[in-house]
């Protein structure tokens, strides 16, 4: 399982990365797995407030439909406009290209609640 060390994780199987204040979030390696091939995906509007925990997308795949939750609280700035024509996208490189959403975020505090690589590896276990 790919985990990058340098992001924050989710239990809901997002990741986030903070550059320059602003706050990347996509699905992890594993929960592109587990969708399998992505067909499509609904994102927030920019301008969208979230709040932590908030649904706030929607991937569906070939398996099936899965929500996307807010990992912090902010307001979405930038969508990731390459995944309406390319949803596989995230299939092929879920923490760089397949980037679903940025957030200027209300509190980076946010992050502290979010797990690490090595906790979140222990709870997403690498199917079989």
């Amino acid at each position: 399982m790919n985990l990058p060390a340098e992001l924050r994780y989710a239990r809901t199987h997002e990741w986030v990365r903070i550059e320059d204040g602003v706050a990347i979030v996509g699905i992890t390696d594993f929960a592109q797995d587990q969708l399998s091939d992505v067909t499509y995906v609904e994102l927030p509007s920019v301008g969208d407030q979230l709040a932590v925990g908030e649904e706030c997308a929607v991937v569906e795949s070939v398996k099936a439909a899965s929500d996307i939750y807010a990992p912090v609280s902010g307001g979405v700035i930038e969508i990731n406009e390459s995944l309406n024509d390319q949803p596989e996208l995230i299939n092929q490189d879920p923490y760089g290209s397949g980037w679903m959403f940025k957030l200027e975020p209300e509190n980076l505090e946010d992050m502290q609640a979010l797990m690490t690589a090595a906790q979140y590896e222990k709870v997403a276990p690498e199917a079989d």
